[in-house]
């Protein structure tokens, strides 16, 4: 079930999946809480983001009801991510079928040991079901005062043996922030003959980039298409070199990146200091208008991959992160449709037009460019050490 394949991967690939394309909140959120509701045996939820509001409300209610018919839940908490959970909501959690774990805890004398956390979204329901992609479970997925404000947003509807190694990984990390194994016996899902092929894809922080390897490994051999959409573009030089060759070679490669609404600034500004050699090489980058970008997408042919990893080099190197890959015609074609429309909301970049922009942003863009490759060689002596 754990095994390393023949090319270095974490899982095998595995035929009989379903998947179900779910874009904001209003799509997602409704499907895990009914999932959520109609639980069984267990819930295990694994979170980045977990902040107080109308949506953690509405899962902490339904997680206490399950918990009270006898479900247990688990719930595995990203400390940092979760500095937005109230103290009250926290009390609301303890209940003697829900055990709460919160990943790598914040201490002072823990240092750069601080900067590795869980980035992963994950929800998995009875060994069935799982929901993987990258929302967190905060207003800003959907904001009850106006659709137009909530961020932009795919997550992933799983079923079938793929259930198999995202349950692996739950309760890998599980036992290493508890010390106890998850008691609870892994579920075989039946298997569609009519499913579609899937694989587990993982990066663990300073132990590996296997979401990176599988990116670059698709990029190489791809043919007539390679669209890549992330909320933080900050890409290494292997990314690049793959993008580029990918371009000379005929394929259509596309970036779809955040534009003007962005929750962190100065990361896309480091990242402009790429645009004029990746527009150079052919490849189109479109900056998304209006609302949000925090989409993790990629399509390189029929090869699909959707969940928690940005492409830049600090997520990468220093998160838990996993990405559910696809490799299925009809599938990959609904995705680019999906693509299609995020496209006609953007605004494309030319490079005659990037080429005359202001002094000030260039300098701004090498200023965050040296901060970032500052981080980038902090993080690299720390992974090295």
């Amino acid at each position: 079930m754990a095994t390393r394949g023949k090319h270095g991967y974490r899982f095998n690939w595995r035929d009989g999946n379903r998947f179900a394309l779910l874009i904001d909140g209003d799509q997602f959120f409704p499907r895990m809480l009914d999932r959520i509701t109609n639980a069984r045996k267990f819930v295990w939820l694994e979170m980045y983001l977990f902040e107080s509001g109308t949506v953690a409300t509405r899962f902490i209610d339904a997680l206490l009801a399950v918990a009270d018919r006898g479900v247990s839940v688990k719930l595995l908490l990203d400390d940092f991510g979760s500095r937005g959970l109230s103290q009250d909501e926290r009390l609301r959690l303890e209940h003697i079928n829900i055990e709460v774990c919160f990943y790598n805890k914040l201490r002072w004398a823990k240092l750069f040991d601080n900067m590795a956390r869980d980035h992963r979204k994950l929800l998995i329901v009875d060994g069935e079901t799982a929901f993987v992609g990258g929302a967190g479970i905060t207003d800003e997925f959907a904001s009850p005062d106006s659709k137009d404000r909530q961020w932009r947003e795919t997550m992933l509807e799983v079923a079938g043996p793929a259930l198999q190694d995202w349950q692996v990984l739950f309760a890998e990390v599980w036992l290493r922030s508890r010390n106890n194994r998850i008691k609870e016996s892994f579920i075989e899902p039946e298997v569609n003959p009519d499913g579609k092929k899937g694989r587990v894809t993982i990066a663990r922080g300073i132990r590996a980039q296997g979401i990176m390897r599988s990116l670059v490994k698709r990029i190489r051999a791809s043919e007539r298409r390679v669209w890549l959409s992330t909320a933080y573009f900050v890409p290494s030089w292997k990314l690049r070199r793959a993008l580029r060759r990918a371009a000379r070679r005929g394929a259509d490669a596309r970036l779809l990146l955040p534009g003007p609404e962005t929750d962190h600034p100065a990361v896309r500004i480091a990242g402009h200091r790429y645009y004029a050699s990746l527009l150079k090489n052919g490849i189109r980058i479109f900056e998304y208008q209006p609302r949000l970008l925090h989409s993790k997408a990629l399509i390189c042919d029929q090869w699909v991959s959707i969940g928690s990893s940005n492409f830049d080099r600090w997520n990468l190197r220093w998160n838990l992160e996993a990405n559910q890959a696809v490799d299925d015609v009809q599938f990959a074609d609904e995705v680019a449709r999906m693509f299609a429309d995020d496209f006609a909301e953007s605004k494309e970049i030319k490079l005659q037009d990037w080429l005359k922009r202001p002094g000030y942003r260039i300098w701004r863009e090498r200023f965050w460019g040296r901060v970032d490759h500052w981080l980038h060689q902090l993080g690299r002596g720390r992974r090295d050490h």
